[in-house]
């Protein structure tokens, strides 16, 4: 797959199949979709391609910088990879971007620049300045332009909606299980691995600390759970506390990594981390004694729902 950071950077002359969105998640309401592109692109020899942007439109237009996503570009960019697209476009939005008319942005863009001979999109799709354009307007672009548009109908549109929604709230309030279902995968964090205070070692129970530097990555509900990341080529599993480790006072959020059978130094590196499971919300305990002995449990716990 090529990624291309702007519309103007894709300098290739070969025609394109283009669906338009944020896809975060790619779960399995996108998927369909994504398959239907790529297996059409394939048949009339076109380049399967996805025009997303970023920032995301609410932070430039609405300035909604509370704005929780499923996906960093990274995580995002390797899953559309695994699926077998062809191309991927990452537009920068802007102010001068959204006030676009719709004929420019799809005579100067879609047409002109990505060569495009078949769009998929859905029905409520609305685009140009103050999105006051349509799919009919779409299609009328489309006999003047020489491409073709395949509609995507309300209940498939839905279905999408439904399940990014559902994720949000699933991993909101912990419900990890939902959340992989509605994905087709593990939700994931990815970030690096930066030093601690070492509390973790000092018990037993030694920590590599994530940090995440895309704050609008979101975090699931804090909490303690099983979780399996790619060590040195090796799967490795462990568990993760999300919070504040309030048993020792702790005053800021941390995602903090136990790894079972690892003790090697990962500072520095960057993780990807497949959650797995929710064993427990985060308590505060009333010794150190106490939260070593829920934590060996927890291990436990963790041993009983690893896949075998």
């Amino acid at each position: 797959m090529v990624t291309v950071q702007s519309i103007s950077k894709y300098d290739k002359l070969h025609p394109t199949a283009i669906t338009i969105g944020t896809f975060d998640g790619v779960h399995i309401g996108h998927r369909e979709i994504l398959e239907r592109l790529i297996k059409t692109a394939a048949a009339l020899n076109l380049k399967s391609t996805v025009l997303t942007f970023f920032p995301h439109p609410r932070m430039v237009l609405q300035k909604d910088t509370n704005i929780k996503l499923l996906n960093t570009i990274a995580e995002k960019t390797k899953i559309l990879e695994a699926l077998g697209l062809d191309l991927l476009i990452i537009h920068p939005f802007t102010q001068e971007f959204s006030r676009l008319s719709a004929t420019e942005f799809v005579r100067d863009n879609l047409v002109n620049q990505l060569h495009t001979k078949k769009i998929i999109i859905g029905y409520d799709h609305r685009f140009g300045r103050n999105r006051n354009a349509n799919i009919t307007d779409l299609r009328a672009f489309g006999s003047t332009f020489n491409f073709e548009v395949e509609e995507i109908s309300a209940q498939e549109i839905d279905a999408v909606s439904v399940s990014s929604t559902k994720i949000r709230k699933a991993l909101e309030a912990g419900d990890i299980a939902t959340a992989n279902t509605y994905l087709g995968y593990n939700y994931m964090l990815t970030g690096s691995i930066q030093k601690g205070k070492g509390l973790g070692r000092q018990i037993g129970f030694p920590t590599a600390n994530l940090h995440i530097p895309e704050t609008y990555k979101l975090v699931p509900k804090n909490g303690v759970y099983v979780v399996q990341s790619n060590l040195m080529g090796k799967t490795v599993f462990g568990m993760m506390n999300i919070g504040y480790n309030p048993t020792v006072e702790g005053k800021e959020k941390t995602i903090e990594i136990n790894f079972f059978d690892f003790d090697q130094d990962l500072y520095g590196q960057e993780l990807q981390i497949d959650i797995l499971h929710r064993i427990r919300d985060e308590h505060k305990f009333e010794s150190v004694e106490a939260l070593k002995r829920q934590l060996e449990k927890d291990k436990q716990t963790s041993f009983s729902l690893i896949p075998k």
